[in-house]
């Protein structure tokens, strides 16, 4: 199974940025919408979560703290969070197949880099990417009110252990060549 990640800020060599994350709970109370035992469970795992969560593993963690909570019930919070635009819906380039995962969204848009090695996904805010923003508002007069962006490849851990392997591949027939010299 691949695991999933995802950070709060990110270093880069053109600044640190912070994505802060809404209160999901304070925005639905704010908005009057009635909180069961269920969906509170719910919006506190996704609140906390230190990964993208998919549905099969929102329910597993949800029915950890509430055994009753089931499939449909996620299913229902998720579509109230959606369309209370608190929630962000990504596919994450059909990592494990034709998943979606859900974040809190942030109050700065972001970019996921997904590795189609081991899955990890990462989070990437940089001023540059708010730069080409503001460019095509400026250039196009596009007002921009959703960002969505995935890049995919391999991350860096993967490609040091892939360098790691292929130096001790190369290593080993020269060895061998010394040995029976």
């Amino acid at each position: 199974m691949m695991s999933l990640s995802s950070c709060n800020s990110f270093a880069t060599d053109y600044g640190v940025l912070k994505l802060e994350r809404r209160s999901l709970l304070a925005e639905l109370m704010s908005k009057g919408v009635r909180l069961t035992a269920q969906r509170r469970v719910l919006v506190e795992i996704i609140q906390t979560a230190t990964a993208h969560l998919d549905v099969a593993a929102l329910l597993k963690e949800a029915q950890k703290r509430e055994p009753s909570i089931n499939r449909a019930t996620v299913y229902r919070t998720i579509d109230l969070l959606k369309k209370l635009r608190l929630v962000d819906e990504l596919d994450l380039m059909h990592l494990n197949g034709e998943k979606h995962y859900y974040e809190v969204k942030t109050r700065r848009d972001h970019l996921h880099l997904a590795c189609f090695q081991c899955g990890r996904i990462e989070e990437f805010a940089a001023p540059l990417f708010e730069e080409l923003k503001a460019e095509i508002s400026r250039h196009k007069g596009f007002q921009i009110q959703v960002v969505r962006l995935e890049v995919g490849g391999r991350c860096s851990s993967c490609r040091t252990s892939a360098t790691s392997r292929k130096d001790r591949k190369e290593e080993s027939p020269s060895r061998n060549r010394r040995a029976t010299a």
